[in-house]
């Protein structure tokens, strides 16, 4: 279980395989074992590296600040710190908003991203979520944690038809503090990602699944937009969680992306 430290405070991070690099970035209330079976699937073509962002898995929680600017800063110092010069960036939902954010500002650092399930607009996000990010509406959450968790079984069928994702989700649940929950979900929903986004700057790839009840699936749509050369895969089956859905056509659109695109 590695760890290092960055701007004072301590990141958990794994790496997978051998070979050229790939940094993978999870969404919100998550952490970098969403990621374990694809880094398996991946690591006899390349080394995979999870990051788990500050505020979530076994990352630092001691700090006033969760958002993203903070995660997309603690990717570029991750890089740095590992000897990573320039390396494609996969992230899910939150994370792939983290990811492309960095590409943006950071083109030369980065090869190609791919974002799944990931908001362009934070206006995308389900209604729930975006209350979430009012400091009233979390502190309430965390005082009824039992009522969360409660709620997320009985949506989870809409949510994923995974059924190892509940204990996935209540096992990271359980290492996030009220101040990583809010401010993190504030600053995604505040996010805009249009006016910066440029057709000519690196290979992407968004991934969306039909299904969708957490960002609305027309990300997708948006994303051609403004990038028209950028490459759109929808997954009819799938929800919000694409590589719990569908993993042998993920693992393999993806693959095929980054060796090939």
């Amino acid at each position: 279980m590695p760890f290092i430290t960055i701007q004072n405070d301590v990141v958990h991070f794994e790496v997978i395989g051998h070979g050229s690099p790939i940094i993978f970035l999870h969404g919100w209330l998550g952490s970098w074992g969403l990621w374990q079976e694809t880094m398996d699937y991946l690591s006899g073509h390349y080394q995979t590296f999870a990051l788990d962002f500050w505020g979530f898995g076994e990352s630092a929680k001691n700090r006033d600040s969760f958002t993203v600017p903070d995660f997309v800063s603690m990717v570029g110092q991750f890089m740095e710190d590992q000897g990573i010069h320039k390396a494609p960036l996969v992230g899910h939902s939150m994370g792939g908003t983290v990811s492309l954010s960095f590409a943006l500002q950071n083109p030369d650092k980065v090869s190609k991203v791919v974002i799944v399930g990931s908001p362009i607009v934070g206006s995308s996000l389900a209604l729930m979520l975006k209350l979430a990010g009012y400091p009233c509406i979390s502190r309430l959450v965390f005082n009824m944690m039992w009522a969360l968790k409660l709620g997320i079984r009985m949506a989870s069928p809409w949510i994923t038809r995974d059924s190892k994702w509940v204990k996935m989700i209540e096992q990271d649940l359980s290492k996030t503090t009220q101040e990583s929950f809010q401010l993190s979900i504030a600053s995604l929903r505040k996010t805009d990602l249009r006016p910066k986004l440029d057709p000519d700057s690196f290979p992407i790839m968004g991934m969306y699944g039909s299904r969708d009840v957490i960002v609305h699936p027309n990300q997708g749509a948006i994303l051609s937009y403004y990038i028209p050369c950028a490459r759109i895969e929808r997954f009819e089956k799938a929800g919000h969680f694409i590589m719990l859905d569908e993993p042998q056509q993920f693992m393999s659109k993806l693959l095929d992306f980054l060796d090939h695109q």
